[in-house]
């Protein structure tokens, strides 16, 4: 198989058949071996008869259905354990991602040996005020926090060598930051390509101004979990065990001059009437929770299984 094209959707009846034609085309002139994934994700339209429809006529299209909306991470998330092409695309199904990149995509996967091409949507069709500049500013705090040079990382047309999908795992709403997963996993040789974009033709946008927020978020958590997701006991246990040691040592500090006062009988209080015994005693307090914290994380990543976080409902040609 020397394609996979996964694509995630919600509500898009519209435009599946269109862009089904459009993927199908641009793979048989091509000469392409390809399947089709599309995974929607709890669509309350038509859109899992019209998938049922298109792969009926084409047995290169798939289709996964899921029971409820999960998510586009937990769409994608399941298009990848299902691909088996080489190279893997993902596009979104609103036909603002241009199929014609595909050959592209291919090939620098393919003879430039890239683990990963994002794609880079330079000029956009949509709103300047609450799309764009949000769109540029999120990406910025993420090119800082992640070290990747990257314009667009929420861009939906991307391309992934198959040891990649099958080696990230996404979850939460973290699709926003597969480059960023597949660095930390080791993948290091990330590209970006300007891709065409286009004004969406049907439906409306499935995202409003909180992905931001939540982009935003997603990103102090995929921070910190870069850094110490594999080794908590790090941060945990080196915080915990500083604040236990300054608790206890200012208990022991109180404590001698309590004794040397009452021993040269000068006039002093009680050590509970003293506010340095509550501070010291809620640093030792807070020290020991933290390093168990860090213990019980190094025991939770020892232990953990790779779990779903959605149920399919349905599928089709697999």
């Amino acid at each position: 198989m020397d394609i996979s094209v996964v694509i995630p959707l919600l509500n898009e009846e519209e435009s599946l058949q269109e862009l089904h034609d459009w993927i199908a085309t641009v793979m048989q002139s091509n000469r392409y071996f390809y399947e089709i994934i599309f995974i929607d994700d709890g669509s309350t339209d038509n859109s899992w008869k019209e998938i049922q429809q298109i792969s009926e006529k084409n047995k290169a299209v798939k289709g996964i259905r899921f029971q409820r909306n999960f998510g586009k991470s937990q769409a994608l998330d399941a298009g990848f354990e299902m691909a088996t092409g080489a190279v893997v695309i993902t596009m979104d199904a609103d036909l603002q991602d241009n199929p014609d990149e595909i050959p592209e995509l291919y090939n620098l996967i393919i003879k430039e040996d890239y683990d990963l091409i994002s794609g880079w949507k330079k000029k956009r069709y949509d709103n300047v005020i609450t799309k764009n500049i949000p769109s540029k500013l999120f990406n910025a705090a993420a090119r800082k926090t992640s070290g990747l040079k990257l314009h667009d990382f929420n861009c939906g047309l991307k391309a992934y060598k198959n040891e990649v999908i099958k080696t990230v795992k996404v979850s939460g709403e973290m699709h926003r930051y597969i480059p960023v997963l597949a660095k930390n996993e080791g993948f290091t040789k990330i590209g970006e390509k300007v891709v065409q974009h286009q004004a969406r033709k049907y439906g409306v946008t499935k995202f409003g101004l909180d992905r931001f927020i939540n982009g935003f978020l997603d990103l102090i958590t995929i921070s910190f979990l870069s850094k110490f997701g594999k080794r908590p006991m790090h941060i945990f246990g080196l915080l915990g065990t500083f604040m236990f040691l300054f608790g206890i040592t200012s208990a022991f500090y109180i404590g001698i001059v309590k004794l040397y006062k009452v021993y040269n009988g000068i006039k002093t209080i009680l050590i509970t009437d003293n506010p340095w015994f509550y501070i010291a005693l809620t640093s030792m307090i807070l020290g020991t929770l933290l390093f168990l914290a860090g213990f019980i994380g190094e025991l939770v990543i020892k232990t953990k299984t790779n779990e779903k976080h959605y149920s399919i409902k349905e599928k089709v040609n697999f």
